[in-house]
């Protein structure tokens, strides 16, 4: 079965439209790591279309933290996709063992990329017809505008050029940070969507509903990491997943100021 595909079916399972971001941080959770992630899985499971873990966060704690990740897929069920925040984006022999380490020793069903070195950079991702691959395109921090959203010559943004990498692909999708949508959004094709940024870095989900002709039939993800493995005080990871849940379907919903 193709990404895309496992995708909507579980979509279509759970209604939801909530991707778990996993960025675990030691410093917070100190030697309670493992059992405090694992909870978050086991806890937001029913309200998550996939999850993602961010490879970063994994590797600063060196190989216990490789080893925790490799745990964490384990805790996942193979019919949840699977996503590898890993931003990979080399040359030729380096970029096909990067895949390999993703797809094959992390398991991922699809892996975030950095496209900016060039269209034959995501070849060796794309040789695998059940994988699928989220590449950069307008991201979530304020420096997105010194490159992604720099106008070219020819009146095109240099993210449209991204964009075209993905269109004409069933294994495609690029990766919008809410925080940075305004404007953008128009001018993004209908192609699946990973959309960072809510919860503590501030997107506002509004952005899904006020940019015009925003009706998408690709399928759609928005991201929550920091404001789910920490949520507020009293409130569990669970419940502010279902939370997060809830104000996704309704921001997407045909009239989002109906109650859900």
């Amino acid at each position: 079965m193709k990404f895309f595909d496992k995708l909507r079916r579980r979509q279509g399972e759970t209604g939801s439209h909530l991707c778990v971001g996993l960025d675990p941080r030691r410093e917070q959770t100190g030697v309670g790591t493992e059992e405090h992630l694992r909870r978050v899985v086991e806890e937001t499971l029913p309200f998550a279309a996939a999850f993602k873990p961010n490879v970063a966060y994994f590797e600063a704690m060196g190989i216990e933290g490789f080893r925790l990740l490799e745990s964490v897929r384990g805790w996942i069920p193979g019919e949840v996709p699977f996503l590898l925040d890993a931003k990979r984006g080399d040359i030729g022999e380096t970029q096909r063992y990067y895949a390999k380490a993703c797809y094959d020793v992390w398991g991922a069903d699809a892996v975030t990329l950095n496209a900016y070195m060039g269209s034959d950079t995501l070849e060796p991702f794309l040789e695998r017809p059940d994988k699928g691959v989220y590449l950069l395109a307008v991201t979530s921090n304020p420096g997105a505008c010194e490159v992604e959203t720099r106008k070219l010559e020819d009146g095109r943004a240099v993210f449209e050029l991204i964009q075209g990498m993905a269109l004409g692909s069933d294994a495609i999708g690029l990766v919008v940070g809410l925080t940075n949508a305004g404007g953008v959004l128009q001018k993004i094709a209908d192609v699946p969507l990973l959309l960072p940024g809510l919860g503590a870095q501030g997107g506002d989900l509004r952005r899904l509903t006020s940019e015009s002709g925003f009706v998408r039939e690709a399928p759609l993800l928005v991201n929550v990491s920091r404001a789910i493995l920490f949520p507020a005080e009293g409130e569990t990871p669970g419940a502010a997943a279902e939370r997060f849940a809830g104000e996704i379907r309704q921001a997407l919903s045909p009239n989002p100021d109906d109650p859900v």
